[in-house]
């Protein structure tokens, strides 16, 4: 098992998973952040800590989409292990509907 970050974190990106990360498995993209699914140790503290309630263990219903995309995009995208602001307008996006469809970047973030 592995967690896996979701839709649910586009353009909120909050990081307050990364700061509790033991092993600083997550990876920042320009819109939202992954996980790489070889790193993580499933130690579970990440998943209460996002207040967008965009971590979920890739045993759940549905996950598999995410964990091809963690998968993919932790080898590309650079890595964070430091927590950062939320873009300003987060609280906005917090919840919103076809966030993938309509807002998805592939474009790197800054890491660290």
């Amino acid at each position: 098992m592995t967690y896996v970050v979701t839709d649910a974190c586009i353009k909120c990106k909050y990081t307050d998973c990364v700061e509790v990360c033991p092993v600083d498995c997550f990876y920042e993209g320009e819109n939202m952040l992954v996980i790489n699914p070889s790193e993580c140790i499933d130690c579970g503290v990440c998943e209460p800590e996002c207040p967008a309630e965009a971590i979920l263990p890739d045993t759940e219903s549905g996950t598999e989409t995410w964990l091809e995309l963690n998968t993919k995009y932790s080898a590309l995208w650079p890595n964070i292990t430091e927590k950062k602001e939320p873009p300003a307008d987060a609280d906005d996006f917090k919840g919103a509907a076809r966030k993938f469809e309509e807002f998805f970047s592939a474009e790197p973030g800054e890491g660290d």
